[in-house]
């Protein structure tokens, strides 16, 4: 038994990086002024122009990075910077309870130096924000307001593009992790009203390594690295040409699949959420909407078992599924998204993918309807 859901940590690399990959892992380095440098940044710019045209930018304002993190850490440090040094006050941050850790530890770094002022807007029970409330948090010294377009928990989709369309007339950016939602969801920047975006290549079938920030063309930042002043200045470094193709690659897969495999993921996720709430104290989180939540995610909390000896058991079954955040390193505590919207139990997140089949399913179906009842009957025994 080999059945993979955990692509919300890690999605499979898809076929189209793969061969990208291998293609370019010779290529020279992309500010060299000979011609193999020269062919190395055609390659590195039409990456550019096909991430733009996927998510609504224009090739100035993608900057390609090590991940989502990285990408996260720019926005928020490069535009908190930027509104501090213009404005010569102590710029305001809100951001939202249940961010990704690139983004919240980020922001109480900010506010811990002095950097920034920073408030956070909780969230409701299906884990999502509510706009109202951002904007009772605005104060003139706003700088930005940083809000995930999906949670990669919960699976749980924000109201992003009515949260930007009223900060616009107040010109206050919003910055938002797209991480978890570029695989399934059409995300447009331009249409979205979006002045800061984060993606990760990793989870919608790049290799792990490579992703990319959106900084709308008006938008101060200032870089977080100093060097040869690469991508605009704002991320010196050489190019990862190999990588940045990869990314492209995936994403222009992505988006060509995307409206066929959202069918199918939630005809799986589904299922599979139907069958397991069938066992006695187990219950699907997030939200009930099937529009406001991501057709890849299926959160559940199970009550009188193990967290630890569950995840455990499952990877003994072949089972691979995660417990939270795997970005979370070492993390033994209660996840700050399940604190924030109030859910209680043991959870367990499955992901589903690209590559994931029907069969995946079934066989997590019938693991987990014997695993559960049996680790209910026998707390701390290993079942």
């Amino acid at each position: 038994m080999n059945v993979y859901l955990d692509h919300a940590a890690s999605s499979t690399p898809r076929p189209q990086a793969r061969a990208v990959l291998l293609t370019h892992l010779d290529a020279a380095n992309g500010s060299a002024a000979h011609q193999r440098g020269q062919n190395t940044r055609a390659v590195i710019e039409e990456a550019r122009e096909r991430v733009a045209a996927a998510i609504g930018a224009t090739p100035h304002e993608v900057v390609f990075t090590s991940g989502g993190t990285e990408a996260d850490n720019l926005a928020l440090k490069g535009i908190i910077w930027a509104a501090r040094d213009a404005r010569r006050t102590t710029p305001h941050l809100i951001i939202s309870a249940t961010e990704h850790a690139a983004v919240k530890d980020a922001a109480v770094w900010l506010a811990e130096r002095g950097d920034a002022t920073l408030d956070l807007v909780g969230c409701g029970p299906d884990g999502c924000i509510d706009v109202d409330q951002v904007l009772g948090l605005l104060r003139a010294e706003t700088a930005l307001v940083s809000v995930m377009t999906a949670n990669n928990e919960l699976g749980s989709i924000n109201p992003i593009a009515e949260l930007a369309a009223a900060l616009a007339p107040k010109g206050v950016p919003l910055h938002t992790d797209a991480v978890q939602a570029i695989a399934t969801l059409d995300v447009n920047v331009t249409r979205d009203q979006i002045s800061a975006l984060a993606a990760s290549g990793h989870k919608f079938g790049a290799p792990q390594g490579v992703g990319f920030a959106v900084l709308r063309r008006n938008l101060p930042v200032v870089p977080l690295h100093h060097g040869g002043g690469q991508d605009r200045g704002v991320r010196s470094g050489t190019f990862a040409t190999a990588l940045i193709a990869s990314v492209a690659a995936a994403l222009d897969a992505t988006v060509a699949e995307r409206q066929q495999l959202v069918i199918r993921l939630n005809r799986l996720s589904d299922k599979l959420a139907a069958n397991l709430t069938t066992l006695e104290g187990v219950r699907r989180n997030g939200p009930v909407d099937p529009t406001r939540r991501l057709a890849s995610h299926v959160h559940l909390s199970i009550d009188d078992v193990a967290g630890e000896l569950l995840g455990l058991r499952l990877d003994a079954l072949g089972i691979a599924t995660s417990g939270g955040a795997a970005c979370s390193s070492g993390a033994t505590t209660a996840s700050h998204v399940l604190v924030a919207a109030g859910i209680t139990g043991t959870p367990l997140r499955l992901s589903l993918g690209w590559d994931t089949t029907d069969n995946d399913i079934d066989t997590a179906i019938t693991g987990l309807s014997e695993l559960i009842p049996a680790l209910q009957a026998h707390p701390g025994v290993w079942a």
